[in-house]
């Protein structure tokens, strides 16, 4: 068999037009077979045009809750940075705006959950690999500070004589850092908590729906400041809403940009719709803020009402996106074909250059 006459040596029968086939499909990442395909590749469809995912049974609570709860987070930490530059009429504000909207923004999500005592179920237990339980723990670490310094501001000044009144004085401030303290994890957890859903809009967004929100907490804070607020004690405020608003704005240019075909769910329908007039309406808060916020309390008042609108179209446009993604297959099946593709192709590559070795 090996080197009769009548076989010639093994290494004489290769052929280098094949081997050299061969090597090209490997640089390619084919599957190595010499069947070439005659039918174009299958295209992706879900059973009978259902939905692969199921929709979120969420109605509009839920983005007023991501709203309402944001807007107190920032409320919170411009309050306590006001109380240490000695800003009582800023100070003021953002107290109780912090409690008012961490009340509604509470309310909004037990009437989601449909029974109140799930809320306090939740703290049976300590979950940290679970946003949603980490969520209630920062709620409830968050809440009995804002609601101090909020007290000691609604107190009436006679109550302020009393013993009570004073022990309050004195508790207030230390309150109100420690919950500015946990603040910015009251703005953003909310974030973590849709990117850990299914609905691909938000959970391949999980790099930037942190920034956007608590971008968008701080430019609502500071917003809602300068609308309760005296020009003269509002300059912090001014600058907390340019913060967050340019935050707000970049993260999610960045974020349309990256998503890659998920970014569907956030450029176009009524999501896109939603987010667009967020952008419009935070550009003009800044500029008018910037242009006359400081000289104007009418200029200033118009400015932070369109920044509070802005940031609550942010969460709504937020929210549409993910319920849409989760009504077309395409956003499941086709980030899903190409990751399997590019493994596919890594698995091949090693292959190709042992070839070409």
């Amino acid at each position: 068999m090996g080197n009769s006459p009548g076989n010639p040596p093994l290494a004489e029968t290769r052929d280098p037009a094949r081997d050299q086939r061969r090597r090209a499909r490997g640089r390619r990442g084919d599957d190595g077979s010499r069947e070439q395909a005659m039918v174009p590749r299958a295209e992706f469809r879900s059973y009978y045009g259902r939905p692969v995912l199921k929709p979120p049974v969420w109605e509009w609570k839920v983005p007023a809750y991501l709203f309402t709860g944001g807007l107190s987070a920032g409320s919170a930490v411009l309050a306590a940075g006001a109380d240490l530059t000695r800003r009582p009429a800023l100070r003021r504000a953002g107290r109780i705006s912090s409690l008012l909207t961490l009340l509604v923004s509470g309310y909004l999500l037990i009437a989601d959950l449909g029974r109140p005592e799930r809320f306090h179920h939740m703290l049976r237990v300590a979950k940290p690999t679970s946003p949603m339980s980490v969520g209630t723990w920062i709620l409830s670490m968050y809440g009995p500070g804002v609601s101090i310094a909020a007290l000691s501001e609604l107190l009436p000044s006679k109550a302020h004589r009393t013993t009570p009144g004073r022990l309050l004085d004195r508790l207030a401030r230390p309150a109100a850092v420690a919950s500015a303290v946990v603040a910015p994890a009251v703005a953003s957890y909310t974030a973590v908590l849709l990117s850990q859903t299914a609905a691909p809009a938000w959970h391949e967004a999980h790099p930037q729906l942190p920034f956007i929100f608590t971008g968008s907490a701080a430019a609502s804070a500071g917003g809602l400041a300068m609308v309760l607020t005296p020009v003269d004690e509002a300059g912090p405020a001014r600058m907390f809403a340019w913060y967050g608003g340019v935050s707000e704005l970049v993260a999610a240019k960045v974020m349309e940009q990256q998503l890659g075909l998920a970014s569907e769910a956030y450029t176009t329908g009524r999501a896109h719709r939603l987010r667009t007039w967020s952008q419009r309406l935070t550009a003009a808060g800044l500029i008018g803020a910037a242009l006359a916020g400081r000289r104007s309390r009418a200029m200033a008042g118009a400015s932070g009402l369109a920044l509070l609108a802005g940031s609550a179209l942010q969460r709504f446009g937020v929210f549409e996106a993910g319920v849409t993604s989760t009504k077309d297959p395409k956003y499941v099946v086709v980030p899903q074909r190409q990751r399997l593709e590019g493994q596919t192709g890594q698995e091949h590559r090693p292959m190709a250059d042992a070839h070409s070795r």
